[in-house]
């Protein structure tokens, strides 16, 4: 990618990649976050989900050759390496190892996809933000002495949305996780001050 690519930023609020397009290109963040949203059978804008720094974007398209299933968009701003789709397919097509580890990402994304659907079936709001807040820490926390902190670019409205629920239900959901010291919230950032009861609501252990 780094080859026949190039290094490009986006400012906040700008569309990495439309849905419904052609995926002609594949992108690496390097810095900044993106969140992935698609259209509702009324028009309606849902959340799926959050990428960071070091994740892939764009691959499914390119490999299935099918148009853009949902869009990115920053939000706030975005560096990322960005490559034609083909770097992409030539690596897949001459590097096992590379295709191995692509394969790996859309398998992950896959059980991912699936556990969220489940989820919204099975359990209430507070166990569905809590399972997302340990995934969030699980990919991007940073170990600080209060506990591993998390920079959370999102409103509750998109939080809320992300774990299919109300703003009102999600906001007593962290209210309810403060109170009992899973986590500490703060301007754009939560902090796991106590991941094993965190852990415990989001029926993890």
């Amino acid at each position: 990618m780094r080859e026949h690519g190039g290094r490009r930023t986006f400012r906040r609020g700008q569309v990495l990649i439309s849905e419904g397009d052609i995926g002609d290109r594949v992108f690496l963040l390097e810095q900044g976050w993106v969140t992935i949203r698609s259209s509702g059978p009324e028009g309606e804008e849902m959340f799926l989900n959050l990428r960071g720094p070091g994740e892939l974007l764009g691959e499914m398209s390119i490999l299935d050759r099918a148009p853009r299933s949902a869009a990115a968009v920053a939000v706030d701003e975005v560096t990322a390496l960005v490559a034609p789709a083909s770097s992409l397919s030539r690596v897949i097509a001459t590097d096992a190892e590379a295709a191995n580890e692509v394969v790996h990402v859309l398998l992950a994304r896959l059980r991912e996809s699936d556990g969220q659907r489940l989820e919204y079936m099975l359990f209430p709001t507070i166990t569905r933000v809590a399972r997302r807040l340990v995934d969030l820490a699980e990919r991007f926390g940073e170990p600080t002495p209060e506990g591993t902190r998390v920079d959370l670019p999102l409103s509750q409205e998109e939080l809320a949305s992300w774990c299919a629920s109300s703003r009102e239900a999600t906001a007593k959901a962290l209210r309810t996780l403060r109170e009992v010291g899973a986590i500490a919230t703060g301007r754009r950032t939560v902090t796991l001050t106590g991941e094993a009861e965190l852990r415990r609501h989001a029926r993890l252990t």
